[in-house]
């Protein structure tokens, strides 16, 4: 049984090699928003006011992209072996990784909520509804993250 544990620490090389591929998947959907923005830009001689908006969900494609890089690597390392990372990158424990992803998911949400400003300018209310629960949910994930990192030391 012993042998089975420690041997099944590899199954979890399925978990990264999937986030691995889902981030090459992501930077594959980046690179053809980043081609649609372009050709917007070009055929219109950057005066399509969508452009703006193309680049903000440019950035939100490739911040995911990098998430689930940051995944796949921080998943590997904890289970299955060292890689060469810099340091910014390198998790020690399950708690480090939840403030990483914290953190990511904090500029993920902000950059959906300037989407959200382009998007819903009619509404000016629920534009403010859509502020304070993401300022709340961005709150709860740094408090977390500090306590954590508190915590640790």
């Amino acid at each position: 049984m012993k042998k089975l544990f420690e041997k099944s620490t590899y199954l979890i090389f399925i978990a990264a090699l999937v986030l691995l591929v889902s981030s090459i998947f992501a930077l594959l959907w980046g690179t053809v928003k980043a081609i649609k923005v372009w050709s917007l830009m070009i055929s219109s001689l950057g005066q399509d006011s969508a452009i703006s908006l193309g680049m903000i969900q440019l950035v939100d494609a490739f911040l995911i992209a990098v998430v689930l890089y940051i995944f796949a690597v921080s998943v590997y390392e904890l289970f299955v072996g060292d890689l060469a990372l810099p340091e910014w990158m390198v998790v020690h424990n399950l708690d480090e990784l939840k403030v990483k992803l914290g953190s990511v998911i904090v500029l993920v949400m902000a950059v959906r909520f300037v989407e959200h400003l382009f998007e819903e300018l009619t509404a000016p209310l629920e534009v403010v509804y859509y502020a304070i629960a993401t300022a709340v949910v961005a709150a709860a994930l740094i408090a977390f993250g500090y306590f954590t990192e508190k915590a640790e030391h």
